[in-house]
């Protein structure tokens, strides 16, 4: 595999930074290529801003229209077009991170904004003129995998759990980012109560994810829906005979 491991973490002598040593190492020893983006170690700019795109202040700044058209000429940025290459190389891509606030840290949400824009992530159309995405897209043939730190106790993030179920806090991230852009989403790694954690659990953690990361080329991704795959009519919603009776997020999984 060429693997592309985006890390959002600031201390590297935390159990992130542990983790995510001990699953490159493991990587490597099986003969796996790892390429790295420390989002902290970097001092990635989570802004959007207009020199980004190369865009003219005098006029009104579209987001969206100025990041196509730069991206169409040549004029992204220099770390932004660096990112999107990395994403190019890479057949698989892990995206390491604690859950703060129930979501990812504000400088890989901030990655996202300003790597993942029109024109590369998204608006994009088939071979048959279709707009494409939730199953088709850039990362088509492509797989993804969250590893994700949680402070609360696992129990806490069950389907009745005070925070949550926590296929739901990551459903934005693992359906709307990575699924909608056409890769294969693999079910997450979870380590809950990480901020109390012992060596010894940080020793066994570590194995959990290096036996996921070695089996991601078998594993079988999350069965989410596809947008072109008959489930879902002219206006993108589910038809009445696909999962009635059912609504939220998990109507959306097969």
């Amino acid at each position: 595999m060429n693997v592309l491991w985006i890390l959002a973490h600031p201390e590297p002598r935390s159990l992130n930074g542990h983790l995510a040593a001990e699953g490159r190492r493991a990587l490597g020893a099986e003969g796996h290529q790892v390429e790295v983006s420390d989002l902290y170690a970097m001092g990635w700019n989570p802004v959007v801003d207009a020199a980004d795109y190369a865009h003219h202040a005098a006029e009104r700044f579209q987001v969206a229209a100025a990041a196509k058209r730069a991206y169409e000429s040549g004029g992204l940025s220099a770390d932004i077009r660096a990112e999107q290459e990395k994403i190019i190389r890479a057949d698989t891509v892990v995206v390491q991170f604690p859950l703060w606030w129930f979501g990812m840290p504000a400088i890989l949400k901030g990655w996202f904004d300003r790597v993942w824009h029109q024109g590369f992530a998204y608006g994009l159309r088939g071979p048959n003129g279709e707009w494409i995405g939730y199953g088709d897209g850039f990362l088509a043939g492509k797989r993804a995998m969250t590893v994700t730190t949680l402070g609360g106790p696992a129990w806490s993030y069950g389907e009745r759990g005070i925070h949550g179920a926590v296929d739901e806090l990551l459903f934005p991230l693992q359906h709307g980012i990575l699924f909608y852009a056409g890769a294969e989403v693999l079910p997450p790694v979870l380590i809950p109560g990480a901020d109390r954690f012992t060596p010894e659990e940080g020793q066994a953690a570590a194995k959990e994810l290096r036996g996921r990361l070695l089996a991601i080329p078998t594993t079988e991704p999350i069965a989410y829906r596809r947008q072109n795959g008959g489930d879902y009519d002219r206006n993108l919603v589910l038809r009445p005979d696909v999962a009635p009776g059912r609504t939220g997020l998990g109507a959306h999984v097969a």
